[in-house]
């Protein structure tokens, strides 16, 4: 029985849509679309592309031959996914070479024709790796990216008691190349933190499968633990007996195409012609609630896993934190520590914006609506984590001890070199420094980043708000206290929001 397909992608000049558009269409509705016309200029596009229009090997191999990378060998399985190995770029790229002339066993003549390796290069963290080398510049639909800016100037794990991977930069950023002969293909997946992702074709074309989230829980065994592998295979209907109910959309994503896939949708690919992409994850207030029920539910899961040893168990809640960044790439403290500097950093532009430039802040410019939506969904989304058993008083202390509240200590923070190029980086992102230009104005970064500053965002009457036990600094320790932060910044007084019309933003969780 073949797939039901009944879904097309819809394919748009990206030249002629406006972020306001593409936001509303595609990001809120989490809608997948594939975008033309954004590629131009990109060095990738000439110095990895022969004239011919396939991948220029000898090139990516003189000057990133030497980069290791994993290896994915697509007609292997392992468990849920395909065999992975390690090997040099230069290494790959001979393979490469050989396996399009047909003359991979050259070295073996033991090999069989099923044995034949058929290789593709993912997960490839060039621009970590080659920071000089500028291969592409980011869309503007995309550069709103909460994950990578923040992974740019932190770690997930930072501070944390969590065993850190043995290769770091696994988790240094979500930014990846991939590569790969015609034939390579990648497993039905959902991406990482149910993130969205961009992937733009370098050269070459693909085949995407694409199945909305609604319908995932049909790809799920009788036990809902494993998915199917291979949706082309022969999926066993009593296995998996939700299998044949499912209804696909599907895309050939050509040279010059970037295709916008949206949070929790499964997909798998194939790639129609020898391929380069370049693949962005990243989320931001759009889809920081996916984010946020997945960690929930992985954990819950882990947590049920291992209930049976809780009472033998000195730290039953850091065991279970620890087994939920093993499988999931971050726990609920990683998370909390990131929405929390992400509030903070966005209340400092929102502060300098409404001290140096008041009419630009009481007018509502696309940037201060931005700002105040991302406080609004960290809002929503810290309102789910209050209750979780994580962050009860008494396992807070018990996880991170004195780490913890260094951890949560904004005036730390505030004087960290990490944090001034996060915040920067925050505002270039946005927009903001485009917005003012063509208001012909200019905001001064170095008095919002200068010690000392952010105190203005905290008056005596936030910190009375704020837990008793961490007033005397002003530390966010806690889901609550992060909930009555941004309570104030909408409706105190000397709050960073004050001032606003409220009305204009329908979706806020709290009225004056």
């Amino acid at each position: 029985m073949g797939l039901r397909i009944e879904g097309k992608i819809a394919r748009v000049n990206g030249k002629e849509l406006r972020y306001a558009e593409f936001a509303e269409r595609y990001l809120t509705k989490n809608q997948p679309v594939v975008l033309t016309g954004l590629m131009e200029g990109w060095r990738a596009c000439e110095d990895w592309v022969t004239d011919d229009g396939r991948p220029n090997l000898g090139f990516l191999s003189a000057h990133f031959g030497v980069s290791k990378v994993t290896v994915a060998d697509c007609s292997r399985r392992e468990f849920t996914d395909q065999k992975r190995t390690e090997m040099s770029v230069s290494e790959f790229m001979d393979y490469w070479e050989m396996f399009s002339a047909g003359s991979c066993h050259s070295k073996n003549t033991n090999l069989n024709e099923d044995s034949q390796p058929l290789l593709y290069l993912k997960d490839w963290h060039f621009v970590k790796e080659h920071p000089a080398y500028v291969a592409y510049e980011t869309p503007s639909f995309f550069r709103d990216d909460w994950l990578n800016i923040y992974l740019d100037s932190y770690n997930m794990h930072q501070g944390s008691k969590m065993q850190r991977d043995q290769n770091e930069i696994n988790c240094s950023d979500y930014r990846f190349v991939y590569m790969g002969p015609k034939g390579t293909w990648t497993p039905l997946h959902a991406d990482v933190f149910r993130s969205y992702s961009w992937s733009a074709n370098v050269c070459g074309k693909k085949h995407w499968y694409l199945l909305p989230p609604f319908q995932s829980r049909l790809l799920f065994d009788r036990n809902q633990r494993n998915t199917v592998y291979n949706i082309f295979d022969e999926v066993c209907e009593n296995q998996f007996p939700g299998f044949p109910q499912t209804v696909w959309w599907e895309c050939v994503q050509e040279k010059g195409d970037i295709i916008f896939v949206p949070s929790g949708w499964f997909h798998q690919v194939h790639n129609l012609e020898d391929t380069i992409s370049i693949n962005h994850n990243w989320f931001n207030g759009h889809n920081l609630d996916f984010v946020w029920n997945l960690l929930l539910s992985d954990y819950c899961e882990a947590k049920n896993y291992i209930e049976d040893i809780r009472d033998i168990c000195d730290d039953f809640e850091w065991l279970c934190q620890r087994n939920l960044a093993a499988n999931t790439g971050m726990n609920f403290y990683d998370f909390f520590i990131f929405i929390v500097r992400w509030t903070v950093a966005s209340s400092v532009l929102l502060r300098q914006l409404k001290r140096e430039e008041s009419s630009l802040f009481s007018s509502l410019t696309k940037v201060v609506q931005h700002l105040v939506s991302n406080l609004i969904a960290v809002y929503n989304v810290a309102k789910g984590m209050e209750s979780v058993e994580a962050f009860t008083e008494d396992n807070l202390p018990r996880y991170s001890g004195e780490d913890w509240s260094l951890l949560c200590d904004v005036d730390r923070t505030l004087g960290e070199d990490e944090f001034q190029e996060f915040a920067r980086a925050i505002m270039e992102s946005n927009g903001l420094n485009d917005e003012l230009k063509e208001q012909d104005l200019e905001l001064n970064s170095e008095s919002f980043l200068s010690d000392g500053y952010f105190s203005a965002c905290f008056s005596p009457s936030v910190l009375q708000k704020l837990d008793p036990l961490c007033s005397s600094r002003v530390s966010l320790c806690s889901p609550g206290d992060l909930l009555r932060l941004i309570e104030h910044f909408f409706l105190g007084p000397d709050g960073v929001c004050s001032g606003l019309d409220l009305s204009l933003f329908p979706d806020i969780p709290f009225k004056s």
